[in-house]
């Protein structure tokens, strides 16, 4: 098993990348989990009930343990506000991550200043050797962050997933990979 040397708190200009807490959970549950245009373009369901989010919470707890997923939430820096999550799944040293927002904070950088802190960090971590993400195809946000991140856009794919919040019908999505130290 590789385990990632993930720190559980990452302090960025404006913003606090904390490993997730069952103490997190109403917070999830109100900021972005139940909110289905925040969760459009997950891979998971929207949350019905904050019962969802503590189950989702008590999973996150487990893997970190195990070195599988390295669940994040994000926070104004300055007042300690939850305004999204970060998740790194480690499938022995290849990694893919996904992050989500408040619909209230979209458009101010945020994922971009998580992401342009967070990368280097896996970029270093022993035993990787690749790291990546997939998006729909429709989701442009996302997409400029990526790049403006770094990734490189390296396949489209049809009919390749499908989202539960998007009445589970197959979406075009983009494979990114972002390259590692030396191979670019």
């Amino acid at each position: 098993m590789i385990q990632l040397d993930l720190p559980e708190q990452i302090a960025c200009e404006r913003l606090l990348l904390q490993r997730l807490r069952y103490e997190d959970a109403e917070e999830i549950f109100y900021t972005y989990a139940s909110k289905p245009e925040a969760t459009q373009f997950m891979s998971w369901a929207t949350h019905k009930s904050i019962d969802d989010t503590r189950s989702f919470i008590q999973y996150a707890t487990w893997a970190w343990k195990e070195g599988t997923d390295y669940s994040y939430t994000i926070r104004l820096r300055d007042s300690g506000k939850l305004i999204g999550s970060l998740g790194v799944v480690n499938e022995q040293g290849k990694i893919q991550f996904g992050y989500i927002f408040s619909p209230n904070y979209w458009g101010k950088g945020y994922a971009t200043e998580a992401c342009q802190k967070l990368m280097p960090i896996l970029q270093r971590q022993k035993d990787i050797f690749r790291i990546g993400t997939f998006v729909d195809a429709e989701n442009t946000a996302s997409i400029r962050v990526l790049e403006k991140c770094g990734f490189r856009e390296e396949a489209r794919l049809s009919n390749w997933m499908r989202f539960p919040n998007q009445s589970n019908q197959p979406k075009e999505c983009i494979v990114f990979v972002l390259p590692l130290s030396g191979s670019k």
